[in-house]
């Protein structure tokens, strides 16, 4: 008799991936998968300058972002994520008045090179002097060929760069420095409890100094607590997000 042995992991895997088709199929066709909007604000007065654009999903299948991006990676289908995603948020502020101010569209390092980025058709190009492409992934910018003159590209445009988490352990500025950023995204690791840890103060007027010395502006992300605020405020910090200043909402959520 032959050896089936690992015919049922197969055809497990097999069956695996047909449901999560399925259900990915489903939120995409159903209209399950929609955006909201985060403020960012000046650190100073706390007034807008515009809003990060996260993701959201209502299947239950695939009930929160997480599962949808890992979905859509166990799938191959992340470049129709991510065109779907950036077409809804073109759709939504295309129509708002210039008082919105910009918009921060997270970008998954391999979408930078999708032809859509640049195409005239597409409705995010004809808004690129509102939009800052925030560089985000879940693995390392190692080994990512062009990235830098893809990026000079995208700026030439109109488009503006925003590395994210910057000080939580992927040494993005190792590939792209300060003078190809517009904005760097302080990692929330660095936010969380600023005002009592002297050193996490130190890196983070280190890197304000820096920046500044590029012409980059510094956005604190994660800020929860009103002494995270003041402290970062105080450090030199030139924005604020998070749920002290507003949860992310359908469009357009107002600073509390």
């Amino acid at each position: 008799m032959a050896d089936t042995g690992s015919a049922e992991p197969e055809i497990t895997r097999a069956e695996d991936l047909v449901r999560l088709e399925v259900a990915f199929d489903g939120a995409v066709n159903a209209g399950h998968i929609w955006m909201a909007f985060q403020p960012i604000v000046l650190a100073g007065d706390h007034s807008i300058f515009g809003y990060e654009a996260l993701m959201r999903s209502r299947n239950p299948d695939l009930p929160h972002v997480g599962a949808l991006l890992d979905a859509a990676d166990r799938l191959e289908r992340s470049v129709q994520l991510g065109r779907l995603a950036r077409a809804q948020v073109a759709t939504v502020f295309s129509k708002a008045p210039a008082e919105r101010g910009l918009v921060f569209v997270n970008l998954h390092v391999r979408d930078l090179f999708d032809p859509t980025l640049t195409s005239p058709f597409a409705g995010l190009t004809r808004i690129a002097r509102r939009v800052v492409l925030e560089i985000t992934e879940r693995t390392s910018l190692e080994g990512v060929d062009g990235i830098v003159d893809r990026v000079a590209e995208l700026r030439e445009i109109g488009y503006a760069i925003a590395v994210d988490d910057l000080g939580g352990g992927h040494a993005r500025m190792g590939h792209l420095t300060p003078l190809d950023t517009d904005f760097v995204k302080l990692d929330m690791s660095l936010v969380r409890d600023v005002e009592s840890h002297p050193v996490k103060q130190r890196l983070v007027q280190s890197v304000v100094s820096l920046c500044r010395e590029s012409g980059v502006r510094v956005i604190g992300e994660g800020v929860e607590t009103q002494p995270e605020a003041d402290t970062l405020r105080d450090l030199g910090c030139d924005y604020l997000q998070g749920y002290l200043i507003a949860r992310p909402g359908p469009p357009f959520v107002d600073p509390v």
